[in-house]
C-alpha cells in the first residue's frame, strides 16, 4: 500500500515538474514557443549542423507563420542548455536590448561558456570593471596604435604569402589563423613561437575544437580537451607574466607591460586573474574570428571573379599612385580602400561568425505585448538581421556593391557583425586592418587556385570542416610600371 502511494506521489510530482517546465511561470504573456524536453530543452536542435547559407533552420522554422496552426514570429521562447531563453529576430527588440545594457539587461552566457572562458572573462563582467577593461584594450587597438601597426601587419602578410607560394597546397583556415595568432601574440605578449619551448597556439587549437561541443567533462571528449587546452594556455600565460615581472623595462613594449603597470598602481581594481582571462579572450577572439572571415573572403573571391577584378583594380590603383611602387602601405592608403570596406562588410554580413549575442533581463520587461521575466536570457540573432529580405535585396547573394554609399561606423538595427551597444567589439578596427592589408598584399602580388574543400557547415557557428585548400602563386609584377604607362596611354 505504501509503495503504491509513493509511486502515485512520484508520478504526480514528475507530471507537475514536466508541466512547469513546459509552462514557465510568468506575470504577463510569454512569447510563443516551446521549452523542449525537460533538462535538455531544444539544445540538440539548436546545435544540429546545417549547410544553409540562409537564416539557421532552427531559427527560420520558428519564425515562420504556419497559417494559424503555429505562429511564433520574430520573438519566441525556448530552452538552451537548461536555461529559458527569449530569441529575438526583431530589429526593434535587438536595438532595445543593446541600448538598455547596464539598465534592464546585462551580458550573460551559458554556464558552460563561463567555465570555458573563465568566470572573470571580460564578457561576464559588468559596470565599472567592464568599462575599465574596455579602455585598456582601446589603448592597444585605438587609431593611433593601429596607424603604427600597418607596416607590421603588411610584413606579416607578405612573409606568410611568400611561404605559402612555395608550397604545393595551403589550407587557408589554419594558415591564416597561424599568421594572425603570431602577429597578435607578438603585440600582446611579445610571444615568438620559434623561440618558445611550448606551442601556445596548439593549446588554443585544442580549446577551439571542443568549444561548440556537448558539455561532458570526461577524458577523451571534445569538451574535456577544450578545458585542458584552456588550462594549459592559462598556465603558459601565467608563467610569462611572472617572468615579465622579474624583468625591468623603462618603457612598455607590449600589452603585458601595460597590464603590469596597471597592476602596480595603488588602489587598482585590476587583478592578475582578470588580466590573464583578458589575455586569453583577446588571443582567442582576434585570431579565430578573423581567420574565419579571411578564409570566407577568399572563397567569395574565388566564386565571384567580377568582385575579384574590382578589388584588384582598387589596390593596383593604390600602387600606381605611389612615387615608389613598393614603398609600403600608409594609413592614408588604407583609409582610401572604399570597395575593400564594402567587400569586408558583405563578407562579415554573410559570415555570421557570431550566431547569437546573449544578454540577461535584470528585471521583468514588457515589450510589444510580451513579458520577458527577470533572470531569463535573451539571444539576439544576427543571422536573422543580416539575412532579412525586408532590408537586404536577395539577402543570401554575395554583393559588395549593396554597401555603396552606406556608412557603417558602428552597429545598427540592421548590421551587427561586430556586436552592438556598449559591448560593440573593441577589436573591430584591428580586424578590418588585418583583413584589408592582407587582401592588398594578396591581390597585388599573388593569384590562387582553389584545390579542394571550402564547404561550409554551421553548428551554429561558421566552420570549414574540410578546410579550404588552395595553390598560391606569385604574379609577375616586374613590368608593373610599364603596364600602368601603357594603360594611361
Amino acid at each position: 500500500m505504501w509503495a503504491l502511494c509513493l509511486a502515485a506521489l512520484l508520478i504526480i510530482s514528475i507530471t507537475h515538474w514536466v508541466y512547469r517546465w513546459r509552462n514557465p511561470r510568468c506575470h504577463g504573456k510569454l512569447p510563443p514557443g516551446s521549452m523542449g524536453l525537460p533538462l535538455l530543452g531544444e539544445t540538440l536542435q539548436f546545435f544540429t549542423p546545417n549547410t544553409s547559407s540562409d537564416i539557421p533552420p532552427f531559427i527560420k522554422k520558428r519564425m515562420k507563420r504556419h497559417f494559424g496552426l503555429c505562429r511564433y514570429g520574430p520573438i519566441f521562447r525556448t530552452n538552451l542548455v537548461g536555461r529559458p531563453v527569449i530569441i529575438s529576430t526583431d530589429p526593434d527588440l535587438n536595438y532595445f536590448v543593446f541600448q538598455q545594457e547596464g539598465k534592464l539587461f546585462q551580458s550573460w552566457y551559458p554556464d558552460t561558456f563561463t567555465e570555458i572562458f573563465g568566470k572573470q572573462n571580460v564578457g561576464s563582467l559588468h559596470g565599472i570593471m567592464y568599462k575599465y577593461l574596455k579602455n585598456m584594450v582601446l589603448h592597444l587597438f585605438g587609431p593611433e596604435n593601429l596607424k603604427k601597426m600597418i607596416p607590421e601587419v603588411e610584413q606579416a602578410a607578405l612573409s606568410r604569402l611568400q611561404q605559402w607560394s612555395c608550397q604545393d597546397i595551403t589550407e587557408l583556415k589554419d594558415a591564416t589563423a597561424s599568421m594572425i595568432f603570431d602577429l597578435t601574440a607578438k603585440k600582446l605578449i611579445s610571444y615568438d613561437s620559434n623561440k618558445s619551448s611550448e606551442n601556445l597556439r596548439e593549446n588554443f587549437v585544442a580549446f577551439i575544437q571542443g568549444l561548440i561541443s556537448f558539455p561532458l567533462d570526461i577524458p577523451g571528449t571534445a569538451y574535456h580537451k577544450c578545458l585542458q587546452g584552456r588550462k594549459n594556455a592559462m598556465r603558459m600565460l601565467k608563467n610569462m607574466l611572472q617572468e615579465r615581472r622579474a624583468e625591468s623595462r623603462k618603457q612598455p613594449v607590449d600589452f603585458f607591460d601595460y597590464v603590469l603597470e596597471e597592476l602596480k598602481k595603488e588602489g587598482t581594481i585590476l587583478t592578475e586573474g582578470i588580466a590573464l582571462d583578458l589575455m586569453f579572450v583577446l588571443l582567442f577572439a582576434s585570431f579565430e574570428t578573423t581567420s574565419l572571415a579571411i578564409t570566407l573572403a577568399m572563397k567569395f573571391l574565388s566564386d565571384h571573379p567580377l568582385v575579384l577584378k574590382q578589388l584588384t583594380k582598387e589596390h593596383e590603383m593604390i600602387i600606381k599612385q605611389r612615387e615608389i611602387a613598393d614603398s609600403g602601405l600608409t594609413w592614408k592608403e588604407y583609409k582610401s580602400m572604399t570597395f575593400t570596406f564594402q567587400f569586408i562588410n558583405e563578407t562579415v554580413r554573410l559570415a555570421n561568425i557570431v550566431p547569437g549575442i546573449f544578454r540577461k533581463a535584470v528585471r521583468e520587461i514588457n515589450f510589444k505585448g510580451y513579458t520577458i521575466p527577470a533572470g531569463w536570457a535573451v539571444m539576439v540573432c544576427p543571422p536573422a538581421v543580416h539575412l532579412n529580405p525586408g532590408k537586404y535585396e536577395d539577402p543570401v547573394a554575395f554583393n559588395p556593391w549593396r554597401w555603396e554609399g552606406v556608412e557603417v561606423s558602428s552597429a545598427s538595427k540592421h548590421f551587427m557583425a561586430f556586436g552592438g551597444g556598449m559591448r560593440f567589439c573593441v577589436g573591430t578596427d584591428f580586424t578590418k586592418v588585418q583583413m584589408a592589408v592582407f587582401l592588398h598584399c594578396l591581390v597585388t602580388k599573388y593569384r590562387w587556385e582553389a584545390i579542394k574543400g571550402g564547404d561550409i557547415v554551421r553548428t551554429p557557428g561558421l566552420q570549414f570542416p574540410n578546410g579550404f585548400h588552395v595553390k598560391i602563386m606569385e604574379k609577375d609584377t616586374r613590368n608593373r610600371k610599364q603596364h600602368y604607362i601603357a594603360a594611361d596611354a
